[in-house]
């Protein structure tokens, strides 16, 4: 009896007092709510309980974020939980500071590192300050240049795999294939081999998933299903108590999304643990090139350089286990989400897939299959990848009301960070105040939490033009516009922010370029692709963006299951 009674007493004592850590935390912020914040503009929230996080944070949140961009400036104000004031950036200068010039202050948020290092382990989401330098100083130079150069024969093997398997089912007719479960699995198989030397796909249709593989790929719908807790109550109650009895309240409490999330990261830590462990022994036992990879895969590499580094920057297993599962996670979703977009753009658009298929069977007549070099010189891709990085696309939505609208998506719409201590956040745009004064900077109090908006950036009418929300390959041939150059974007790449900027700009977006860049070219000499005439193709927004078929999701077909159907046609039956 008392067993039981224990079992029904933690789990309502954890609740409540998270619930009550949560109301403590607000009302602190309420107090010290800044009078600069509540002077700037901002959208209605929907609720005073939950301000505008479903807003923010909707599967459809396109047009509201298109909106108060548009409608109220490059800083706003968003209310969070109780009416606690919020910032929603995109102002050039504002994320100069945040990222980089002072990036001390305003550091990840706390529900993403505390998550994913209860995920991933500590891996580089979960860590931060000199600890998370540490760790990239490890990492360098596996992403460097000299290394990808060798990833390309690799990249090349696995994406020849699924070419082969694509020929077979297109061979006689064009075909419907549903092809975002195929990039899904290749992505993971690119990683799974470069990354951690360990095959888990044979990419073929009788072909068997490996537990691994269907758990990293519900990792991001367990996300959004949890998506409001892991922003407001896990930062109160993930210092509670040892990891035991933490796990001990997430297998008493009755919430099925948390327990899906258990089973996951249960299957994520046992699987990297399993590939450390069996490398580790291949290291000492001086057989590492006979592992998947040939002991060239990054986690490889990193556990050489490791063993061989200083006692001050060595890395502990821990940690080391910790990047398996993050790296593999960041490369897998994010590569497949932007592959499936360009390869549906390229069929919404014939004339620039056969215009990108002129240019790379050209200089493969030329040079055969192409290296890295040959890759990233080639103009027509390139653009096309920056520019699907950059606005990702100008989608006619088919909407349940039967009317269009034009809606814009990006990899990941938002970024999050907290200002560890008050600063002030200087803007390179003047906002006009409800007061009616114009605004040039904001002190921001500690703790508030800052949504910098990579989607609002990438298509700000201000640097790109009275044409940024079109999707204009062509525009990366010709010089971008002054006003962009003079504007110093603080991202890493190309003037964007999609891969971030600062010290914890994306580690591997070169890397993921590459796969990107090989996947496109084996497959669009072999295949031409089209949409099917009878499906609709949506897009949700929430966590990193992925294809729907509408309709479906109101008639209850698998509605989580992300699907791009895409008509495939064979080109040259002799060329494969």
């Amino acid at each position: 009896m008392w067993s039981s009674a224990l079992h029904f007493v933690l789990p309502v004592f954890s609740v409540a007092w998270a619930l009550l850590k949560l109301c403590e935390s607000l009302r602190r912020r309420l107090a010290n709510s800044d009078k600069a914040i509540e002077n700037l503009p901002g959208p209605p929230p929907l609720s005073f309980w939950r301000g505008n996080f479903d807003q923010i944070f909707d599967d459809n949140a396109w047009d509201f974020h298109k909106d108060i961009a548009l409608t109220y400036g490059n800083v706003i104000r968003v209310r969070g939980p109780l009416g606690t004031n919020q910032l929603f950036v995109f102002d050039p200068k504002a994320m100069q500071h945040l990222v980089v010039k002072d990036q001390h202050i305003y550091e990840e948020a706390t529900h993403f590192v505390a998550g994913n290092n209860v995920i991933f382990g500590a891996g580089l989401l979960s860590t931060l300050g000199d600890h998370h330098r540490r760790q990239r100083k490890m990492l360098n130079p596996v992403f460097s240049i000299a290394h990808m150069k060798g990833m390309v024969p690799l990249f090349y093997s696995v994406t020849s795999k699924l070419r082969d398997t694509l020929a077979l089912k297109v061979s006689s007719r064009p075909t419907e294939i549903e092809m975002h479960a195929w990039l899904s699995r290749t992505a993971l198989e690119l990683i799974g081999q470069s990354g951690l030397g360990y095959s888990f796909d044979s990419l073929t249709d009788d072909g068997h998933q490996h537990p691994y593989s269907s758990s990293v790929k519900a990792l991001s719908g367990t996300f959004v299903e949890l998506l409001f807790a892991r922003h407001y109550f896990f930062p109160l109650v993930y210092k509670i108590g040892s990891r035991r009895f933490q796990r001990f309240v997430v297998d008493m409490l009755p919430w099925r999304s948390l327990h899906d999330l258990r089973d996951i990261v249960d299957c994520l830590h046992k699987t990297s643990s399993e590939i450390f462990e069996a490398k580790k022994k291949a290291l000492y036992q001086g057989t590492e090139d006979k592992e998947v990879g040939g002991g060239k895969d990054i986690i490889s590499v990193l556990m050489s350089a490791n063993m061989n580094a200083s006692e001050a920057d060595r890395l502990p297993d821990s940690e080391v286990i910790g990047q398996m599962s993050t790296l593999t996670f960041a490369a897998m979703d994010t590569t497949s989400s932007a592959l499936s977009r360009i390869l549906w753009l390229l069929s919404k658009h014939p004339h620039v897939q056969e215009k990108l298929r002129q240019e790379i069977c050209q200089v493969h007549a030329e040079h055969g299959d192409l290296g890295y070099d040959d890759l990233v010189a080639l103009p027509y891709l390139d653009a096309v990848c920056r520019e699907t990085l950059r606005l990702l696309v100008l989608h006619l939505s088919f909407r349940f009301k039967l009317n269009f609208s034009l809606i814009r998506y990006p990899p990941i719409a938002t970024l999050t960070r907290e200002a560890r201590h008050e600063c002030i956040l200087p803007l390179s745009k003047p906002v006009r105040g409800l007061d009616g004064q114009e605004m040039t900077e904001v002190l921001v109090p500690k703790n508030t939490k800052i949504y910098l908006s990579v989607i609002s950036s990438n298509r700000n009418p201000d640097l790109w033009g009275p044409d940024s929300f079109e999707w204009k390959p062509e525009r990366w041939l010709s010089p971008l516009p002054e006003s962009l150059n003079e504007a110093k974007i603080p991202g890493v790449y190309s003037n964007l922010m999609t891969f971030l900027g600062g010290g914890r700009a994306c580690i591997g977006f070169k890397f993921s370029q590459l796969e990107m860049k090989v996947v496109l070219c084996v497959l669009l000499q072999s295949f031409r692709f089209s949409l099917p005439r009878d499906k609709n193709i949506f897009w949700k927004m929430t966590g990193i963006s992925k294809p729907g078929v509408e309709g479906e999701q109101i008639c209850g077909t698998d509605p989580a299951q992300p699907k791009l159907p895409l008509v495939v046609s064979v080109l040259d039956a002799g060329r494969l």
